[in-house]
């Protein structure tokens, strides 16, 4: 039985711990979606006060071509509804790891109190 049990406990302890490495893994994630979010209203914030007589430049590569105001200002529209989908993914999955996780931790803790359980006669005696 004592057997079945730290079998079990091993069982859960690395399911749970490969829960906590995912969840880091998503954490850093939708912190670089943070950043890009926030990256790209500033862009958005710059061309709000932009004029029709202001030239704005894309970088490809090593190299500086001149864009069309709108399709720029467009770019970073789509690019910031795509990232907010993203981040609403993200969280989607943050949430649905910390259910996880929380289950996780309460089957190693049922393990481990009936592990101390089993052990507690064998030492008695």
């Amino acid at each position: 039985m004592a057997l079945v049990l730290q079998e079990r406990l091993q069982t859960t302890s690395a399911d749970f711990q490969k829960i906590q490495n995912d969840l880091s893994l998503v954490v850093d994630a939708r912190q670089k979606l943070e950043a890009q979010f926030s990256e790209n209203e500033l862009v958005k914030k710059e061309f709000a006060s932009l004029t029709a007589d202001n030239t704005v430049y894309k970088l490809i590569g090593p190299v500086l071509i001149k864009q069309d105001q709108m399709e720029a200002k467009q770019n970073v529209d789509t690019r910031l509804d795509f990232i907010r989908g993203e981040i609403k993914r993200v969280e989607g999955q943050l949430k649905d790891l910390g259910e996880k996780s929380e289950t996780k931790k309460l089957q190693l803790v049922e393990i481990q109190a009936a592990l101390q359980q089993h052990q507690q006669p064998t030492s008695a005696a």
